[in-house]
């Protein structure tokens, strides 16, 4: 039997977890990008950024190719791809619905944690139509340090009125996994763009492939029971 999880909360990423959006601002950067005649590897710099905040991101592009570098420049290219590529609305991720649909059955406590701005949480929620499910929203406005600093994590859990070692993290990238382990959730990973390092996989209770056996995997640990705070 396997031992059973005392939760008193979920706690979810947004972009590349809920919402199919990493593939969106990845492929919105590598063309601006390369719209400026930055071809040298860019796919892999692009990669070191999923799940990091936009300053983080911002910051190695400066220390990459320097001062000189056109910023405000390729971040109006990427906003315009950007904004293209989501006007049709934004897809779920594979048993997005399945699972809240489960939280809320079992009246699970639930929030969305994410290293994105609050007027871009808003608006991606919105777009993938589960703006309504969720009461509590944190964002990179919200705190002073973004993923995999800590800070998102242990200001959900609080904002919640539990502790972060009764919450479940479900996260999709190294950076995010990075962040939830560190505030001692029961950190779980569904890999979207990159694969979990080994680092990675260490801190994780479990990388499962989809939504649906996050899921599947609290149910079988009991952590859909309603339990006294």
């Amino acid at each position: 039997m396997s031992a059973r999880w005392a939760v008193h909360a979920v706690l979810l990423d947004m972009d590349g977890t809920l919402i199919d959006t990493e593939k969106v601002y990845f492929d919105s950067l590598v063309a601006a990008l390369n719209a400026h005649g930055y071809t040298d590897d860019v796919v892999s710099l692009c990669n070191s950024m999923v799940g990091l905040p936009g300053p983080a991101c911002e910051a190695l592009l400066l220390d990459r190719y320097g001062a000189a570098f056109p910023l405000a420049a390729i971040n109006q290219v990427f906003l315009d791809n950007r904004d293209a590529m989501i006007r049709a609305g934004l897809p779920l991720k594979t048993g997005a619905l399945e699972l809240l649909d489960g939280l809320a059955a079992a009246d699970c406590p639930m929030a969305i944690v994410t290293s994105s701005s609050r007027r871009s949480a808003e608006r991606n929620l919105t777009l993938a139509g589960i703006r309504g499910r969720f009461d509590t929203l944190l964002t990179l406005d919200d705190v002073t340090h973004g993923k995999p600093d800590p800070e998102l994590y242990l200001k959900a859990a609080s904002s919640l009125g539990v502790t972060a070692r009764t919450c479940v993290a479900v996260e999709d990238s190294n950076h995010g996994v990075a962040a939830a382990h560190a505030a001692g959730t029961i950190t779980l990973m569904v890999p979207d763009l990159s694969p979990p390092t080994e680092e990675t996989r260490a801190k994780c209770a479990a990388v499962l492939p989809d939504l649906s056996a996050v899921l599947a995997l609290l149910r079988e640990r009991g952590a859909l029971m309603r339990k006294s705070r």
